[in-house]
């Protein structure tokens, strides 16, 4: 092709695109470069979009999602047509179960090739159809038939993404259109629409009818779910819980909604529960949820003698969502509204006030949670100041908190880096606390930092993470030490699927499959990670003792580099307190515990 049959980069639907993402203000794009989106990066070569490049799209879909969760804007991924857009597919369902909004660009091949089956398109059922590979999770996938369409279909895109419970898109745009020339006012009329959408609220009636329940209520709870989070409520929800003096028990993904050394918080319900949150919830007369599917783990797989008796028992439901379809679906309720939680939360305080101007201390309650705090703390206390190597996970824990700044944001993976820092752990700003929850997708935590760093430079970010979790993804080591971003990735090494491994003990009285190969010299166990994060062009700290953990992570924080502690752990069970349908699958005549007993 000769110069004079080349498209005018300037007019291109490329470059009208980036022109676009930039007067949206998007600041930041992840993805990798693949030949049906080189057109893409051509055109933001001299924009102000930064490209975030990485090695494999999962960990652009996990870093966006991270990203996404610490802005509360929707992020944007950018990949390649069939193995890109599947690479991307775990980390974006991981968005979508988590309702994170992420609008997801993908190359497809060029339109006049549909149906012939042109290199690496997926087309063994019907042509031009990669699209429909993620269907089922994300909130809608458009393809884009023509150009033309482009613009109003990427405007639909943020807007789906961002409005009520948000969640990933996929836009899908054949190659040949990205080269393509349009008319720029049909980019242009998309920047006259609205960006933010007036959202639904509670009329005083019904706030009304909710107060007065709380307040003649003997055994009230506020139930927190991960809608409170999105909806950023903390304020309105704190508001709410002091003046009613409403004890508040949280779903794994409202961890820190309100700060862990708050007197009315419970905790974590649940299988990895503590006892006084299952017991009070199931205890009470009403219960006031927000933003919550009331999920399995957190729900003790719904059987009624664990963690919540709603219905049948003596428990009645409130349930406030953005989402009609997440009220009742798993128990019945006795008051649901479809609103924006901080948008309700906000007439629920107003009416709290003028119903009740004195509030309510319930001062019993509040010596209930003190005085089981002060106990747990003492029953792991032992754990926690343990000089035991490989380390305690407590005392990993333990010496984390003593350092970690009270604002910095902690990502967790799945096994003990979840299941313990929801349960033990103090989360004392809202937001913080990154959690893969309903895909518990493990590798997620690793890149989600990377994005949360990139969203919030000024923070010190963590990542907490099995060794499993980190062996997924360990490339993201190489974009951060490409953008020298300081993320300190803490690898809890247990030489082992630790959760599953347990599991597979407490029920077959063996490990198959879920431990790795171990040395003599746990100091030298394979792979070293600290010394793969040095290959990478990060720091790297191989941790010997369990005195040396402390300083080498306060070090790390002082060093503004990116730094992998691999930190060798020993593989103990997190305590239970809930129930989670397993036995059954297991163990179908019963009598089997949830861990192994040695």
């Amino acid at each position: 092709m000769n110069d004079q049959s080349m498209p005018n980069r300037d007019k291109t639907v490329a470059k009208q695109l980036v022109t676009y993402l930039e007067d949206r203000g998007v600041r930041h794009i992840f993805g990798l470069c693949g030949h049906t989106n080189i057109a893409v990066l051509a055109a933001m070569e001299d924009s102000n979009l930064e490209f975030v490049t990485v090695r494999h799209e999962q960990i652009a879909a996990h870093a966006a999602d991270g990203y996404a969760r610490v802005t509360g804007k929707a992020s944007v991924v950018l990949s390649h047509l069939s193995p890109g857009l599947t690479n991307a597919a775990t980390g974006v369902a991981n968005a979508a179960l988590d309702c994170i909004p992420m609008v997801v660009i993908a190359g497809d091949i060029p339109s006049y090739y549909y149906g012939k089956h042109p290199h690496q398109e997926v087309n063994l059922h019907a042509d031009g159809a990669q699209y429909e590979i993620y269907r089922p999770f994300v909130k809608r996938a458009w393809r884009v038939d023509t150009p033309e369409l482009f613009p109003e279909i990427m405007e639909k895109a943020f807007a789906l993404a961002e409005s009520g419970q948000p969640g990933p898109v996929l836009v899908n745009v054949p190659m040949d259109f990205f080269s393509a020339e349009i008319d720029p006012e049909l980019w242009k009329r998309q920047l006259t629409n609205t960006k933010t959408l007036v959202k639904p609220s509670i009329d005083d009636e019904t706030a009304r009818d909710i107060i007065s329940r709380l307040i003649e209520a003997e055994r009230p709870v506020i139930y927190a779910g991960g809608g409170v989070i999105l909806a950023r409520a903390w304020d309105e929800l704190r508001e709410l819980v002091d003046h009613l003096g409403l004890p508040i028990a949280h779903s794994l993904m409202a961890k820190g909604a309100l700060p862990d050394d708050h007197p009315l918080v419970l905790g974590m319900t649940g299988f990895w529960g503590t006892p006084l949150t299952n017991q009070t919830t199931l205890n009470a007369d009403w219960i006031l949820g927000l933003g919550t599917r009331f999920k399995e783990a957190d729900c003790s797989s719904w059987y009624p003698d664990y963690t919540f008796n709603i219905g049948e028992g003596a428990t009645k439901l409130i349930h406030i969502d953005i989402e009609p379809q997440e009220i009742g679906r798993n128990y019945p309720v006795e008051i649901g509204a479809v609103a924006d939680l901080k948008a309700a939360l906000k007439v629920l305080v107003r009416v709290a006030r003028e119903m009740k101007p004195e509030g309510i201390k319930r001062q019993p309650m509040r010596e209930v949670i003190a005085s089981f705090r002060k106990d747990f703390a003492s029953s792991n206390l032992e754990m926690q100041q343990s000089d035991a190597f490989p380390m305690m996970p407590e005392r990993i824990l333990a010496d984390l908190r003593a350092v970690m700044p009270r604002d910095a944001i902690l990502t967790s993976d799945v096994g003990w880096n979840k299941n313990g820092v929801a349960q033990q752990f103090d989360i004392f700003e809202p937001g913080t606390a990154l959690i893969p929850g309903g895909f518990a997708t493990m590798g997620f935590g690793p890149p989600a930092a990377v994005g949360a760093k990139i969203a919030a430079p000024e923070k010190v970010v963590i990542s907490l993470v099995g060794d499993g979790g980190f062996g997924q993804n360990p490339a993201v080591l190489a974009t951060a030490a490409e953008m020298n971003l300081p993320v300190i990735w803490v690898v809890m090494n247990n030489n082992a699927f630790g959760t599953i491994a347990g599991l597979q003990k407490a029920h077959y009285g063996l490990n198959f499959g879920t431990l790795f190969p171990k040395a003599d010299d746990p100091v030298n166990q394979l792979p070293d990670y600290a010394a793969i994060a040095r290959a990478f062009g990060c720091d790297g700290v191989r941790v010997k003792s369990a005195a040396d953990f402390k300083p080498a992570l306060e070090a790390a924080i002082a060093s503004g580099r990116p730094t992998v502690l691999d930190v060798a752990m020993i593989n103990n069970p997190t305590p239970t307190s809930g129930h989670w349908n397993i036995l059954d699958i297991y163990s179908p005549q019963g009598g089997v515990g949830h861990v192994a007993t040695n």
